[in-house]
């Protein structure tokens, strides 16, 4: 083995390689053989943003976007449900009614380093049958649900301890154990990973409109980008609304370009209007 020149190489620190790394690492693996389409589109979220904002002059209290999109989303897919549509074996689809919508919330890792954080999954059950403030509510609480060290899933029932085990066993031995058995029962996909993804990495930015092409393991998979103002002619006049970068992924085995058409001018009829929030929003002052 070489020695480190020091004079070339500089200052630097070795630090072990988390091993709960491992889970995203399999989900990325497992999410590079799906045959996803994406999508990027442009949507109108002025009338959402003006009404957070009045929210939150009113009350004192935001409204988490995020959550409000889950809302919207939660309904579109409600309305055309073979969009969440899982297989089952090689000749059959299960079609759910409830939308299962999991998110990635950062949390601190115990007995990490100061600024280590982990994007911890969490699943928000039957969305399309909850108000923007359940969401909002239900994200915050899981941004602040103490997590045992070793977990990878907040609110998950397996042991810390078992958790840690599987992460350190050999790629291939995880797919047997695990992914693979997963992937052939969509009962259990729904029951541990939800029908629905949505990652808000790309809101990240500097306030332009951006979008990310998210890799994952669902049948829908909707990454949230940037929002950048665009002028726009309107009575005749020429005025800025703001505009959402959006990437929605849908899986092709399952679905179509019609019906994602039809999905897709639902999802931005429901944005566009606020849906949820203009007269249903209602947070304690």
């Amino acid at each position: 083995m070489n020695a480190i020149d020091p004079d070339t190489i500089g200052r630097f620190e070795e630090h072990e390689f988390p091993f709960f790394r491992n889970a995203t690492i399999d989900t990325l693996r497992w999410g590079s053989k799906r045959h996803h389409v994406p999508l990027l589109l442009e949507v109108d979220v002025t009338a959402a943003r003006d009404a957070i904002r009045a929210l939150k002059t009113k009350t004192g209290e935001g409204v988490s976007f995020t959550g409000w999109i889950i809302k919207c989303l939660g309904q579109a897919v409600s309305e055309h449900k073979h969009i969440h549509a899982l297989r089952k074996g090689k000749r059959r689809l299960v079609v759910f009614d409830d939308v299962d919508v999991a998110i990635v919330v950062e949390r601190a890792v115990v007995g990490g380093d100061a600024d280590e954080t982990l994007p911890m999954p969490y699943i928000i059950r039957k969305a399309n049958h909850k108000t923007v403030a359940d969401i909002h509510a239900e994200i915050r609480l899981a941004q602040t649900t103490p997590v045992a060290q070793g977990e990878v899933q907040i609110a998950s029932p397996r042991a810390a301890w078992l958790t840690r085990v599987f992460m350190l066993l050999p790629g291939f031995i995880r797919d047997a154990l695990f992914w693979g058995p997963l992937f052939g029962d969509p009962f259990r996909v729904k029951r541990m990973m939800g029908t629905v993804s949505v990652t808000a990495v790309g809101m990240m930015g500097h306030g332009g409109i951006s979008w990310g092409i998210p890799l994952g393991i669902h049948s829908l998979i909707v990454g949230v980008g940037g929002i950048a103002p665009r002028p726009i002619l309107v009575n005749g006049q020429v005025v800025l609304r703001e505009y959402l970068g959006l990437t929605v992924m849908f899986d092709h085995d399952v679905t179509d370009g019609a019906p994602i058409a039809r999905f897709i001018g639902r999802l931005q009829e429901l944005m566009e209007s606020g849906y949820g929030l203009i007269e249903n929003v209602s947070l304690n002052a």
